[in-house]
């Protein structure tokens, strides 16, 4: 029982970490990527409107939110 505490602590830190580095190193206006920077697939256009700076497809984002 201790062992998933810790690990959930762990993962809690983890993620409270990358918020703060995200929040430290985000551009206050950013351009979003023509094509995807995982696949190199373009980036429907309707997406790079709507989220601001967007690096990814849709598919890569989801692998990528997966993987964390």
């Amino acid at each position: 029982m201790a062992d998933d505490i810790d690990r959930a602590n762990d993962q809690a830190q983890y993620l409270l970490e990358v918020a703060l580095h995200r929040n430290r190193h985000v551009p206050k206006s950013r351009v979003s990527a023509l094509f995807c920077e995982d696949c190199d697939e373009p980036i429907p256009l309707l997406r790079q409107q709507t989220i601001e700076g967007c690096e990814t497809c849709v598919s890569c984002q989801g692998l990528r939110e997966r993987r964390r």
